[in-house]
Formats: C-alpha cells, structure tokens, sequence
C-alpha cells in the first residue's frame, strides 16, 4: 500500500505514519527525516539543504525530489510506503507521478495553525537516536540520549515555514 500523508509542518504526519506502519508494516519516508540525515551525513545535499533549513527556508524542489527518488528505490519501499510531508506542492507532485508512482491514498491531517505553533515549540528531539518528546523530557525515553530543541522548532521558524509554504512573505 502507498499512502501519502499530507499537511502542515507539525501537523501530526509523522504520528500517524508511524501508527500507519505499525499497522501495514510498509516504509515510513519522511522528508524531513531524510533532510535531517543528510546534513548529519554532511552529504553534498546535506550541505546545500542545511544553509535553506537554518535559516527556516523550505529546501528546494529539485534537492527534495531527488532525495525521495532515492529513498523511494530502496528495498523496504518497494513493498509499499507512507510519505510524510511529500509532496509539499504541485511540483514535487508532478515529479512523483513522472516518475511512474503509483499511490493508493491521500490523506490531509489538518490543524490550526496555532496548535501547530505550541506543537512544535514544545518539541524536543534526542541527538543520538531522533526520537521526539516534549519539552518536560530530560533525556530521551528511548535510548537516554541529550534532549534538544531544533533551530526550526522556535516560534518564529515555525511562522515563517508556515507562511513559505502558504506562498506568503514572513512577517
């Protein structure tokens, strides 16, 4: 089964993927995942995309389509997928169709932008293993690790990928 989730950054995608895998065993593809490991990886996308991401910027089409691309021709997705925050946008949803995949099921998990807002700034996120938490977790439930806020987890960020992504200037 290919399922794609859409919805604003913070929304919930990422929740309900992994309830999703949980349920169909299919690969969990999120962009911001896959963005995130290749800066860590300080891959030459890596690189490029960190420069958009620090500065609270929506990373660039062709570096995104290329990176799902990749990740969607790997094994464990060739069993079925979710994507989580792909496609963002008409581009990238005319790229995933010419590249000939097949997709079962959108769904739209739609929040106020407020919620999304408090959501996120009360994100915390481990440094060793990427688990998310909130803001009262010391260390990682999951492997112990350090507990930190994301640079695009702080209110302004966050206003400003929400405002790129509805086509509008930041404040």
């Amino acid at each position: 089964m290919n399922i794609v989730l859409l919805g604003a950054p913070g929304a919930g995608k990422g929740t309900q993927a992994q309830r999703l895998v949980a349920d169909y065993g299919v690969a969990h593809i999120s962009t911001g995942d896959l963005l995130r490991a290749a800066v860590k990886a300080r891959s030459e996308l890596g690189v490029q995309a960190k420069g958009y991401m620090d500065a609270g910027q929506l990373v660039p089409d062709r570096l995104v389509i290329g990176l799902v691309k990749e990740r969607l021709g790997q094994d464990d997705a060739r069993r079925g997928f979710i994507l989580d925050g792909f496609p963002r946008n008409t581009d990238q949803a005319v790229a995933l169709d010419a590249a000939g995949v097949a997709l079962d099921v959108a769904l739209l998990v739609d929040v106020a932008p407020q919620v999304i807002v408090d959501r996120l700034s009360s994100r915390r996120t481990c440094r060793d293993c990427g688990y998310t938490a909130g803001a009262a977790a010391d260390a990682c439930p999951r492997c112990g690790g350090e507990m930190y806020q994301r640079d695009d987890d702080r209110p302004e960020t966050i206003r400003r990928r929400r405002d790129a992504d509805a086509g509008r200037p930041a404040p």
